[in-house]
């Protein structure tokens, strides 16, 4: 089973938040939400495969989007949480409404920053180049690179150094075995784009995060459920850039009937 921390409510809530981190990452992402969150909600903080504190897989192992959705349900079914708002930043949003796809009765809420829904020009040349080396270079040197790319403003500095020391503690093989899912990635996001669903989503994007943003902003144009803020002086990391915002949307949004 995955590695997952639970911080109860501080008011006896029983209501649940989970949060799920993004490719390279770990639930420390997650700090300045816990201290908010937990006295409006149990909190859930879960590290995914290979990642954190979970543990590698074993050898030969090959990763699908599915798997890895049922090893965040099993967890859910583990700590006998039935329903949950869920808050992913990158990858971690890919995952959260992927889920919605076989587990939409388990999803209350969702908010995701630094939402990924399609990608563009240089996220396409990012992943081809990441292909392209894989093989040769040393992960860390690639990831560092993308984090770069991705996060590239000198207030993104704070997010770019705690995901490169994360991604530090992952293992050359787990990288490869994550990478390879780059491939389905594109399919993906495309039934993810024309999915119409009922739960309610929150996009909670940085005015910086450039590769990212301009697709969101066409997709809650024609999703009903969905609706966008952009927070000033942010990148992809939003949560980490501008914390207190980030955390003062999410709790409106989640308190709003």
């Amino acid at each position: 089973m995955l590695y997952h921390t639970i911080y109860p409510s501080t008011n006896n809530s029983k209501k649940w938040v989970t949060f799920i981190h993004g490719a390279g990452g770990s639930s420390s992402i997650w700090f300045n939400q816990v201290r908010f969150f937990k006295s409006y909600y149990n909190v859930l903080l879960i590290d995914l495969r290979g990642h954190g504190k979970s543990p590698a897989s074993p050898e030969g192992t090959q990763y699908t989007f599915d798997k890895i959705i049922e090893d965040l349900v099993e967890v859910l079914n583990h700590n006998k949480i039935e329903k949950s708002h869920f808050v992913g930043i990158s990858l971690g949003s890919i995952l959260i409404q992927k889920m919605l796809f076989k587990y939409e009765n388990r999803v209350e809420k969702i908010g995701l920053g630094g939402a990924i829904l399609n990608l563009n020009f240089q996220s396409r040349l990012l992943m081809f180049l990441g292909n392209l080396t894989q093989s040769i270079l040393p992960f860390i040197w690639i990831y560092t690179f993308f984090a770069y790319v991705i996060m590239p403003y000198r207030n993104h500095r704070k997010s770019r150094v705690l995901f490169i020391r994360e991604a530090k503690k992952i293992s050359q093989n787990e990288f490869k075995r994550w990478y390879k899912l780059t491939k389905k990635i594109l399919p993906l996001l495309e039934n993810i784009r024309s999915c119409k669903v009922k739960t309610p989503v929150l996009y909670i994007m940085g005015k910086e995060d450039y590769m990212f943003l301009p697709f969101v902003k066409k997709i809650v144009k024609v999703h009903d459920s969905s609706s966008l803020v952009t927070l000033s002086n942010s990148g992809h990391v939003v949560n980490i850039d501008q914390p207190e915002q980030f955390n003062k949307k999410l709790l409106t949004f989640f308190l709003n009937d």
